[in-house]
């Protein structure tokens, strides 16, 4: 998958530029790439599969 075919980067509402923690979620088809909006270009890209994120945010909210 390229960084290319990833679209609507969204800054996570949890992210704080003054902490130095600011992560950003891009999506493609039936995968979703996290980033780091930190590092220096280009950014390395880790790509979940769309399902495999889903479960990490269900698990996250406490979602069963």
């Amino acid at each position: 998958m390229s960084p290319r075919t990833l679209t609507g980067w969204r800054k996570s509402s949890h992210s704080h530029f003054e902490e130095n923690a600011c992560v950003e979620i891009g999506t493609g088809p039936g995968v979703v790439g996290v980033r780091d909006t930190k590092q220096a270009v280009p950014r390395p890209i880790l790509v979940y599969s769309a399902a495999a994120f889903a479960a990490f945010l269900d698990r996250l909210t406490g979602a069963r």
